[in-house]
């Protein structure tokens, strides 16, 4: 066809008279029909097929059962029916008798149980008289007869297994039954067993290998099972059973020299179906002793750990909810850990296989009930505490579990994967080799799951005092952080993703135990022996953890803010996600960060600023004051990132916000006080206390009564209100009130024997937690010097020994001299029990229960030491402290006090110790009725208020503004601005012979126009310390 110039295409025409579309139809629908059928012919070929097979089957296996049971009735008829007939020749490969038991047996059939266990006696006598089981099988020369012998053996042991495993139930008596038990069937039965596979003999390897390809481990589960159920309670016997006896036969020969019993199945493993047997080794402690060899170990665990790489689930079906196959494998794995890393040739790999199962099985528990009281601080929330009621181990399990992770497991465990690292190992121009890349990783994923499975207060300790786990993984982040290099430690970790960080696991071990360790360690040792880290090395540490957490936290989160619920729901599949371990790294530190900021306040090694985020910026601070932002979680978590200033702002703007939301509910109402100055404190703290909690965010006014009972002249329109403030916070915290004590330094703390002096002395302490709330709602700084342990209770923060000595220096030195006695310490007589002294009157308290009777020893001397620690500086506090913070919450919410650490709340409450910056008054100074800054009475003025001493400028500030402290972030933020008024409008004597007079409620001073600087002075002086009150005027 050639192309005409045409382009479109010409329609068909079928001359036929029907459509092409309907011809293909019918193709379409034959071709269909003929499909069909073809399938279903196939369908009954394959029917036909499968019958034919199954009628052969069934032809063949009706022939066997005549065949078995003509050899059976033959075998009576020679050997009898209780094998009377039988000598050793029989066992011989010459005669019939075993090729016939072994072909005919039926585990059902109860003459064949009786014949096997005959055979079974026999072949224990006739070893016995001859002593020779080789040639009792094969006669003179067994390699002619191997091939024939191997058989019969590997069948006969074969059977031996089937006859106990079918009748467990009835023998179920006579499982555990020692070797001694000589005529019980099931003894003979294990016995013969244990005889024909005796590493000794040449087809030993052989008729393991078979009984194992046959699954032969799967009977031997159900029969330890049977026995165990039927076992009485009490101590084992001390007699090996014949069964534990064949398992320990069976277990050697894997992995051993020189047998050659090939790798089998997972599935069908001593690992698997043996060991997650609920509490193996309290059936069979000989077993545990020979599983506890450092070859066996490893062969085993070794097996494990390829199945926990590839994902396999191998282990058998949970025995019941409250015995998961896994946790049970994971009881009797670390049972004999402890064993097995003891031992001097415990390789290195051996350790590496060990972690990664146990961190592996680990992370399948659900949280364990002996560890709840830590769940808060591993973010276990509400709704996984409802989980594990439904999900939850058998009690003894989690027992076996909690206590094979002991200090000495941890110890073997640090010391063989640490082994020949040093702490100062490798150049910073060298990154860490392999092998320390595999033994961080490992350490790291194990510790980091037992620290959110168990609890930490037994195993922290022996980490951070009995292992250089803190130095070596400090070496290793130094090394790494140099390098700009992470290694990654995915193939240490079963769980953490190929794109996590490789800082993450290391940081998530190391921060805990070194926090713990700062719990402990004292001052001498952190900042002049500069133990465990040197104070450069803290500095470095501080950048470190600062661009991590400031990583996790902002620039790449791995969860929206408060999602800790949401990420911590589930057991397994949540510590799976890196998710939660980017959530519990950020947690963990954020908490060293904090306390590495409380060193640094006690003693300053670093600067302030070093704890700050470098990107903190407007926009942050605008973000900061929003819920459920970044920003705002972020201030929560990690207050410290954002720098003081910035946070007083946060502060500020909180408490407008609040008088804000109260003001609609409040603005008719105002209380008004009537306060006799010489009764201060008991006027304000009945009728303070009769007003709710919406009337103290309101507003309060007060009018004092003078001695004569006479109110004194002034409208309170909030500069009164400032002055009682001060004055009755300075009635209230006053010693010789009975509610406080101060220490060496004058920092105040609450008096442990309050009760004694006043019978209310709980409600004072509630009303006195009001009053502070108060005066900072209200932007009033007051000078009250309070102890850092004492500020700590406003953080609901527990006090620890580095504590002790602003409160007791001298019980301080005490306790360190014990802490670093060498000497037998039992020989100091020192028991369990602190004497308290209070006016006199002394009474002695035990730290521990039985602690009068508990006498200190260089094992527990460090629990001593930190019982008595707390106890002086929490628990002798502890209701007067409770106390004062309910009254403090009333107004202050506990996460607007989260902000801020011990001292920067002192610098809240009483602002700036460095006194009256006159350059910054100055500056932020409005001038009135004639005065401006550059009057000469002004000019004057500022140079009188320069010479002042500083205790003189503060009185100035008190009488001016009511408070003797300024605004925390500077004289701009005073409301209103300070002002300066001309009084007395005329420039005569009288006049000038006025004394200046204030408005505190207005920021007011009335200073008349004074001619000489010597004239200002005095008169100043004299009016800020006369004291007179409002009557001045």
């Amino acid at each position: 066809m050639f192309f005409t110039g045409d382009s479109s295409t010409r329609k068909r025409v079928d001359l036929g008279g029907r459509s092409s579309k309907e011809r293909d139809r019918q193709k379409l629908l034959e071709q269909t029909r003929l499909e069909r059928n073809k399938r279903l012919w196939q369908r009954q070929q394959n029917s036909a097929a499968l019958k034919i097979q199954l009628q052969k089957c069934f032809r063949g296996r009706k022939a066997v059962e005549a065949e078995q049971l003509k050899v059976r009735e033959q075998f009576y008829m020679t050997y009898g029916d209780r094998c009377q007939n039988v000598d050793s020749h029989c066992f011989g490969p010459d005669s019939e008798f075993l090729r016939w038991l072994v072909f005919f047996f039926n585990p059902e059939n109860a003459s064949d149980f009786l014949s096997l266990v005959e055979a079974c006696r026999l072949l224990h006598r006739f070893v016995r008289v001859k002593g020779d089981i080789v040639s009792l099988f094969s006669g003179m020369d067994y390699s002619t007869n191997h091939a024939l012998v191997d058989y019969r053996v590997k069948q006969w042991a074969y059977c031996c297994i089937q006859a106990v495993h079918h009748n467990r139930i009835q023998l179920k008596d006579q499982l555990l039954m020692a070797s001694d038990s000589t005529n019980m069937p099931t003894v003979l039965l294990l016995d013969a067993v244990v005889l024909l596979i005796d590493p000794k003999l040449p087809w030993a390897c052989k008729t393991v290998r078979y009984l194992s390809e046959r699954s032969t481990i799967t009977l031997l589960r159900e029969i330890v099972l049977t026995g165990k159920e039927s076992m009485k309670p009490g101590v084992p016997s001390a007699k090996a059973s014949s069964l534990e006896h064949l398992l320990t036969l069976i277990i050697s020969h894997v992995g051993q020299r020189p047998c050659i019993c090939p790798s089998v199945d997972p599935r069908w493993s001593f690992s698997s179906q043996i060991l997650t047997v609920p509490f193996l080794w309290h059936l069979f402690p000989h077993l545990k002793k020979v599983f506890a060899t450092s070859e066996l170990s490893l062969s085993h665990i070794h097996q494990m750990a390829l199945c926990v790489q590839n994902h396999a689930n191998v282990l058998p079906s949970d025995l019941s909810p409250e015995f998961p196959g896994y946790a049970c494998l994971l009881g009797n794995l670390l049972e004999t850990a402890s064993v097995a890393l003891s031992q001097p040739d415990c390789l290195f790999d051996m350790a590496i296989d060990f972690a990664a199962v146990t961190s592996y099985l680990l992370e399948l528990l659900p949280p364990l009930k002996s560890s709840s009281t830590e769940s808060k601080e591993n973010l276990i929330g509400a709704e996984d505490e409802e989980e594990s009621k439904e999900i939850s181990l058998n009690r003894d399990l989690e027992r076996q579990i909690s206590d094979a992770i002991n200090p000495h497991l941890l110890l073997q465990l640090i010391n063989v994967l640490f082994r020949g690292f040093s702490v100062t190992n490798g150049l910073y121009e060298e990154g860490p080799h392999n092998k320390e890349v595999a033994a961080v990783g490992a350490a790291s994923a194990f510790l980091h799951v037992t620290f959110n499975t168990l609890p930490l207060e037994r195993i922290m300790t022996v980490l951070a005092y009995r292992t250089e786990l803190v130095p070596i993984l400090w070496n290793f982040i130094k090394r790494c952080n140099e390098n700009q290099k992470w290694p990654s430690l995915t193939e240490q970790s079963a769980y953490l993703p190929g794109d996590a960080p490789g800082w993450l696991l290391p940081l998530a071990v190391f921060c805990p135990v070194y926090k713990h360790m700062l719990m402990i360690v004292d001052n001498e040792e952190f900042y002049e022996q500069e133990k465990p880290l040197s104070l450069k090395d803290i500095r470095c540490l501080i950048i470190i953890l600062r661009q991590a957490l400031w990583q996790l936290l902002w620039v790449n989160p791995g969860a929206a803010p408060n999602s800790a619920k949401s990420i911590t729901n589930g057991f397994a599949h949540k510590r799976h996600c890196v998710e939660f371990i980017q959530q519990r790294v950020s947690v963990v530190v954020a908490e060293l960060l904090s306390q590495l900021q409380d060193w640094n306040n006690r003693r300053q090694f670093t600067s302030p600023s070093d704890f700050h985020a470098d990107a903190v910026n407007e926009y942050f601070i605008s973000q900061a004051v929003i819920e459920n932002t970044r920003a705002y979680d972020i201030l929560q978590r990690a207050p410290f990132l954002v720098p003081f200033t910035s946070r007083v702002k946060i502060f500020t703007s909180q408490l407008a916000a609040s008088k804000q939301r109260d003001a609609s509910q409040v603005v008719f109402s105002q209380n008004r006080l009537r306060i006799r100055r010489d009764h201060i404190l008991e006027d304000a703290f009945n009728q303070l206390s009769a007003l709710s909690e919406e009337d103290l965010r309101g507003l309060i006014r007060i009018a004092f009564v003078n001695e004569f009972g006479v109110e004194e002249a002034g409208i309170d329109g909030g500069g009164i209100f400032k002055d009682f403030m001060e004055n009755v916070t300075r009635a209230a915290f006053d010693v010789q009130y009975g509610l406080f004590k101060e220490t060496a330094d004058h920092l105040l703390y609450p008096n442990p024997g309050s009760g004694m002096i006043h019978e209310q002395h709980l409600q004072f302490f509630h009303f006195l937690g009001t009053i502070l709330a108060k005066a900072m709602f209200e932007g009033i700084l007051v000078d009250i010097p309070f102890a850092t342990f004492f500020l700590s209770k406003l953080k609901q923060k527990h006090n620890y020994l580095n504590d002790l000595p602003s409160l007791d220096p001298e019980l301080y030195r005490h306790l360190i001299f014990l802490k670093h006695y060498e000497d037998d310490i039992s020989e100091l007589e020192l028991y369990f029990v602190i004497v308290n002294n209070e006016y006199g009157e002394q009474t002695e308290e035990e730290l521990l229960p039985g602690g009068k009777n508990m006498r200190v020893t260089n094992e527990n001397v460090i629990t001593f030491i930190h019982l008595i620690a707390n106890h002086r500086l929490n628990f002798q506090i502890r209701q007067q402290s409770s106390h004062f913070l309910r009254g403090f919450q009333q107004l202050i919410q506990k996460e607007w006090i989260e902000m801020f650490n011990e001292h920067e709340i002192q610098l809240l409450i009483s602002g700036s110790l460095d006194g009256l910056d006159v350059d910054d008054l100055r500056a932020n100074t409005n001038y009135a009725a004639g005065y401006h800054k550059e009057h000469y009475v002004i000019e004057m003025f500022w140079e009188v208020l320069k010479g002042f001493s500083m205790q003189n400028q503060m009185k100035f500030l008190k009488f001016v503004t009511g408070c003797s402290r300024g605004p925390l972030l500077g004289f701009k933020y005073l409301e209103p601005l300070f002002c300066i008024q001309r009084a007395a409008g005329n420039a005569s004597e009288e006049a000038l012979d006025r004394l200046p007079t204030s408005a505190t409620c207005m920021n007011l001073l009335k200073l008349p126009p004074y001619r000489s600087k010597q004239q200002m002075e005095t008169k100043l002086l004299y009016a800020i310390n006369a004291d007179a009150g409002f009557d001045l005027s």
